[in-house]
């Protein structure tokens, strides 16, 4: 987002929060090398939200509920307003981690937020998953990422490097 909302100052660490506290970066949900994964929860209002299927069944193939899809869990409505190519496919898919990764930044710094103060990070927080434990949990992930030596383009180590066009967008 540095390239296209400068002013947003997303860290990374925040998004890599999203994506732990949703998913435990796919690794439920078949994370494959080429950063795809399979779709997640089916949101029926038991363990999850009730929420109706909102695209014919398209994404997660249940036409009776929404499924929560991708890596960042992403509401296919939601994905239909914020879906991002991250990886240069030419495909915006939200259960391709480069994708859904360019995707929740995209969400995240809707409204000329400045993520780098307090309370528009909460705001954005909020926004994409309501309750405050969310995203105190999203939270308590980013400064470990930080601290952890990880980098934004770390799966150069690998070997499989970010795609060139998710590394010019530089979250």
């Amino acid at each position: 987002m540095r390239g296209s909302q400068p002013s947003c100052r997303l860290p990374w660490e925040l998004v890599a929060g999203i994506g732990r506290v949703q998913s435990v970066h796919a690794s439920g949900y078949g994370l494959r090398g080429d950063g795809a994964a399979d779709s997640g929860s089916r949101l029926e209002g038991v363990q999850f939200a009730l929420i109706r299927d909102t695209d014919g069944g398209r994404r997660g193939g249940d036409a009776v509920s929404d499924r929560a899809v991708g890596p960042t869990q992403f509401i296919p409505s939601t994905w239909g307003s914020w879906g991002a190519d991250g990886n240069g496919d030419g495909v915006k898919d939200p259960n391709n981690m480069f994708d859904a990764a360019l995707g929740t930044a995209r969400y995240l710094c809707a409204g000329d937020r400045d993520l780098s103060r307090g309370a528009d990070l909460d705001r954005a927080g909020l926004s994409y998953n309501k309750p405050r434990a969310y995203v105190n949990a999203v939270r308590k992930w980013v400064d470990p990422y930080r601290g952890a030596g990880a980098t934004e383009n770390a799966g150069r180590r690998s070997g499989h490097a970010a795609p060139a066009r998710l590394r010019g967008e530089n979250l």
